[in-house]
Order: C-alpha cells, then sequence, then structure tokens
C-alpha cells in the first residue's frame, strides 16, 4: 500500500528509494513546524522497514502482524521514546535504557527500528548519551529522531544523520488532500488550510477539535487586544498567562504546549494581514476577523507582518530551552502599538 502521508512526496520517495536499494542509514532526523508530519513520517518508514510481506520494495502492506502492531506502537522490535509531557524533558535514563534495547537480538524482524520524537526537548546528558549510540550503533538497529529544527540539537548528533526538513504544505495541496482523504468540504478545507499555514496535523485537529477552535478564537482576541495597550499592560498579560514562578514541571510543560499552539493562530492572523496589505485579501483565512484584519493592514505594512511571523516562529522554537516568561516579554515588547 501507498504510505498515505498528506505532501511529502520527495522525503516518501527518498525513504523508499533507500529500502529498495539496500542503502538505509543507521540514522536519520526529520525536522519541521508542530502538526507538518514529522511524527507520521517516521511511524511509516517504520512500517516499511518492518513490514514482512511488502507488495514491493520500499512499500508495506499493513496487514501483517509487524505493520498492525507499528500503528499501535506495539511490536516488539520498535521502541517509541518521548518526553512524557509535550515540551516536557527527555532524560539519559531513558536514553540508556534505549541503548540497552538496541543491543539485543532483533525478536521477530530482522531489524530493531527506534523512533525517538520531539528531541529537541531531550536534556544535554541524554543527547551527549545518544550521541555514543549514534557513534556505535548497533548493525542491525535503525534510529529515527523527529525534532522542531535541527539547530536545537547538538552539532555532532545532526552530523551522524540523514536530514531531512519538512516544510509546510501549500494551502491548495494541503486543501486537496484534505477533501480527498478526509472527506472535508472543500470550501472547509481552504480555510483549514490556511489558519494551520499549511500544517496537516493542525487542520486535521481544527476541523475534528471544537475546543481548539475556541482557543483560536481566544488567542486572537489575546493579540488583537495587546496591540493598542501600554508596555507595563502587555507584561501583566505575560504575567497573567505564564504564572510559573511556584508551578510544577507539569505545569510548565501544559504551559509550552499551550503557548506553541497559541503562536500557530497569532502566526495565522499576520499571514492574514500581509495578504491583506498586498491586495489578496480574499485568500485571508480568519474570515470571522475579517473587519479586525482589514484595520490592521491599513496600519501596519507588509515587512511589519513578516517581521511578526519570524519572531513568533523564532519564539516557538526556543520554548523548551529559554526562560518561558522573559521570552514571552520580549515578544510582546515587539508587537506594534496600534489602536484599531
Amino acid at each position: 500500500m501507498s504510505w498515505e502521508i498528506m505532501g511529502h512526496e520527495w522525503a516518501v520517495h527518498l525513504l523508499s528509494e533507500h529500502i529498495r536499494s539496500g542503502r538505509v542509514r543507521h540514522a536519520y532526523l526529520f525536522t519541521g513546524p508542530a502538526g507538518v508530519g514529522k511524527r507520521t513520517l517516521a511511524l511509516k518508514f517504520a512500517q516499511a522497514l518492518l513490514c514482512t510481506q511488502p507488495p514491493a520494495p520500499g512499500e508495506f502492506c499493513g496487514e501483517c502482524r509487524p505493520c498492525k502492531q507499528t500503528v499501535l506502537q506495539q511490536f516488539s522490535d520498535l521502541t517509541i521514546l518521548q518526553a512524557e509531557t509535550i515540551g516536557g524533558e527527555m532524560k539519559v535514563d531513558a536514553v540508556r535504557e534505549l541503548q540497552h534495547t538496541l543491543s539485543l537480538t532483533p525478536f521477530e524482524a530482522d531489524r530493531r527500528v527506534a523512533v525517538l520524537l520531539r528531541f529537541q526537548e531531550a536534556n544535554e546528558n541524554a543527547q551527549n548519551a545518544l550521541l555514543k549510540t549514534l557513534e556505535e550503533a548497533p548493525g542491525k538497529s535503525i534510529l529515527l529522531l523527529t525534532a522542531d529544527t535541527a539547530e536545537n540539537l547538538l552539532p555532532t548528533i545532526v552530523s551522524r544523520c540523514e536530514l531531512l526538513r519538512l516544510r509546510p504544505l501549500s494551502v491548495e495541496h494541503l486543501a486537496s488532500d484534505l477533501t480527498q482523504r478526509q472527506a472535508i468540504p472543500a470550501p472547509d478545507a481552504l480555510s483549514l488550510a490556511r489558519i494551520s499555514g499549511g500544517r496537516p496535523g493542525i487542520a486535521i485537529r481544527l476541523n475534528s477539535d471544537s475546543n481548539l477552535n475556541s482557543n483560536r478564537k481566544q488567542w486572537m482576541d489575546h493579540l488583537l487586544g495587546l496591540l493598542p495597550e501600554t508596555l507595563a499592560q502587555r507584561f501583566d498579560f505575560v504575567e497573567k498567562q505564564v504564572k510559573i514562578r511556584n508551578s510544577t514541571k507539569e505545569e510548565r510543560d501544559l504551559l509550552r504546549m499551550r503557548l506553541r499552539e497559541g503562536f500557530i493562530f497569532w502566526q495565522s492572523l499576520w499571514r492574514d494581514v500581509m495578504l491583506q496589505v498586498t491586495g489578496l485579501g480574499d485568500e485571508i483565512a480568519n474570515v470571522d476577523y475579517r473587519t479586525q484584519i482589514e484595520q490592521l493592514a491599513s496600519k501596519v505594512n507588509e515587512n511589519e507582518a513578516a517581521r511578526q511571523i519570524n519572531l513568533l516562529e523564532t519564539t516557538s522554537s526556543r520554548l523548551g530551552s529559554a526562560n518561558i516568561q522573559l521570552l514571552i516579554e520580549a515578544l510582546v515588547m515587539n508587537l506594534p502599538t496600534v489602536q484599531l
């Protein structure tokens, strides 16, 4: 069967060809923003690597025991490793346990596959421990890492992996896939593709999770409300949102996840502003905020909208390593002051 992935055809072709030609690397690193499809691609690749009845080299049947168990993440020769919570911390003990597992002879398949999700959340000790595994990887083991960017990992880890940088799909491509694969009506699919910024995972969640849509509106209102406020008022907003002085690790992890989600929505609004400024207002995603977008587009230029998008991308990528409150304060300081 085909890999049935939204977009990233080039990556599927490359990975399939590695299997067909017998040139599978011992480690791969998939990078890209949240919701772009890193996890999905890594698990599909794992299926293709472990399938016992592939219809053709580089494909997988979807019916054999390894295929079915890999989908459930329960196959004996597949190990999934990730931090306990999104935005949490992957610790060195977990990596050392993985090292032991990879040293064992495969139980059912002819190789062991380890998928390390959100590896940017691995602490320095954990990354150094994995580096040793990459340098001395057992011959029958393949490691698949996902991370937001390669720049958040040790350069020595990146250099020992086959790097595949996944980027958001074009709005048209994603909208077409949503209609064909998810049976979402074309107008709704187009709106979801625009709001998600071309990220399939976010688009699918927006379609099925009413709470996420409510969160979107809340974050949009937060951003629009901050624009006319003073610096002191903006810092007060950050203080209320963050509240990390006495919070637990679990609360900080949830906060990082919530902030990353909110920044996706803020980026979608600034993209809409950019479209409006450049005369493409008919293509905006957040049509329920059209009035505010038109007002904002009349007061900021295209360069400012692009700057805000880049700031949000950078801030989101640093949430796992920097002081959260200082990071968000710097973000709101850089918002333009606009009366809507």
